[in-house]
C-alpha cells in the first residue's frame, strides 16, 4: 500500500477509529467531537464552506478506501458518521448539551435509517452512497436539535 493510499486509509477511519472491532460507527462519532467544535472557532458563515469540503473529502476518501480495501461499505469508514454528526450540529450552538443530544440524536437516525436516509443508502454507490445516507441523518439531526434548541430543552 502506498503512503497516499494509507493516509487516505487513516483520514477514511477517522484516524483509525473505525478498525476498533466494536461499535465502529459510534466511536466514529464520538471521533467527530473536534470536527464539530470547529463550530466554535470558524465564523457561522462558513458553515456551510466547511460541511461542503468536509462532505466532498469524506465521499472521495470513502470511495478511495472501498478501492483499496477492495470491499463495499467496510464498517471501518467512519468518516461518513464524522460529516454527518458535523451536520447534525451546525443548527444550533455547540455546547455540551447539543453535543450530546446530536450524539443520541444522530445515532438514531444512522441506525434507524427512516425514509431519506434509507433513500440515500439504497440509491447510490461508492463513496457516495457510504456518505450520503449519514448526511441526511445528519440534515434530519440538525432539524430535531433546532427544534429542541428553539423550545429551550436545549
Amino acid at each position: 500500500m502506498t503512503l497516499n493510499s494509507k493516509l487516505i486509509v487513516f483520514f477514511s477511519t477517522g484516524f483509525f477509529v473505525g478498525k476498533i472491532p466494536f461499535a465502529p460507527g459510534t466511536f466514529g462519532t464520538i471521533a467527530a467531537i473536534p470536527f464539530a467544535l470547529v463550530f466554535l472557532i470558524i465564523p457561522q458563515a462558513f458553515y456551510g464552506f466547511y460541511i461542503v469540503i468536509l462532505t466532498l473529502a469524506a465521499i472521495y476518501s470513502a470511495d478511495e478506501t472501498e478501492k483499496i480495501l477492495k470491499k463495499q461499505d467496510p464498517g471501518c469508514i467512519v468518516i461518513d458518521e464524522i460529516a454527518g454528526y458535523v451536520v447534525a450540529l451546525s443548527l444550533v450552538p455547540v455546547n455540551i448539551y447539543t453535543l450530546a443530544a446530536g450524539f443520541f440524536i444522530f445515532r438514531f437516525f444512522d441506525i434507524a435509517k427512516f425514509g431519506p436516509v434509507k433513500y440515500f443508502e439504497d440509491n447510490f454507490s461508492g463513496g457516495a452512497g457510504v456518505v450520503l445516507d449519514d448526511i441526511m441523518a445528519g440534515v434530519l439531526s440538525a432539524i430535531v436539535l433546532r427544534i429542541l434548541y428553539l423550545s429551550g430543552i436545549l
